[in-house]
């Protein structure tokens, strides 16, 4: 299985979305930006939402709710 479809696949089994923590603990995926970048080049749509916690800013990633295809 490839990193794009373990992505995918927690983007869609998780409703408040996924972060590179998480992405790097499940599917040992060091670049989420860029698996993310190439789910949206695939027709994806994927919101992003930057959150702050002791003092370090992240992204969350998430399936729009128009979603997926």
């Amino acid at each position: 299985m490839t990193q794009n479809t373990q992505i995918l696949q927690m983007l869609k089994s998780s409703p408040k979305g996924i972060t590179a923590m998480e992405a790097l603990e499940k599917a040992q995926c060091f670049r989420l930006a860029a698996r993310i970048k190439n789910l949206r080049d695939a027709g994806h749509d994927i919101e992003t939402r930057r959150e702050s916690k002791n003092g370090k800013t992240y992204a969350r990633y998430w399936l729009s709710a128009a979603g997926d295809h």
